[in-house]
C-alpha cells in the first residue's frame, strides 16, 4: 500500500492560494468551512484570525483557484482580495556616490 500512496502523491500539484476577508467569519460560516476540508482536493485549510486571511492548499489536478474561491464564498466567508503567497524582494538601494 506504501507505494500505491506515492505513487498518487507523485502526480499531486500542490498549490496554496492566500485570502483576506472582510468582516469576521459567522458561526454558521466557520462550520460550512470546516466542512470544505471533506472536499477532494482540499489538503488543508488555515484561518488566521489576527491577519483576517484563509490559506487553502489543494491539489490543483483536481481543483482550480477559482472553484476554491466560490466554495469559499458559498461557505459564507467575506472575501475582499486573493493576496500573494510571498513578497518580492526588495530591490537594494543605489550605491551612495561620493
Amino acid at each position: 500500500m506504501g507505494d500505491d500512496v506515492a505513487d498518487i502523491i507523485e502526480f499531486m500539484t500542490q498549490l496554496d492560494v492566500l485570502y483576506r476577508y472582510g468582516a469576521s467569519p459567522t458561526e454558521a460560516s466557520v462550520v460550512a468551512m470546516a466542512k470544505l476540508r471533506e472536499v477532494y482536493g482540499i489538503r488543508h485549510m488555515a484561518l488566521d484570525e489576527t491577519k483576517k486571511t484563509v490559506r487553502i492548499e489543494y491539489d490543483a489536478t483536481r481543483l482550480t483557484e477559482p472553484v476554491i474561491h466560490q466554495l469559499l464564498r458559498r461557505a459564507g466567508l467575506d472575501i475582499v482580495e486573493t493576496m500573494p503567497m510571498f513578497l518580492p524582494p526588495t530591490p537594494p538601494e543605489p550605491a551612495a556616490t561620493t
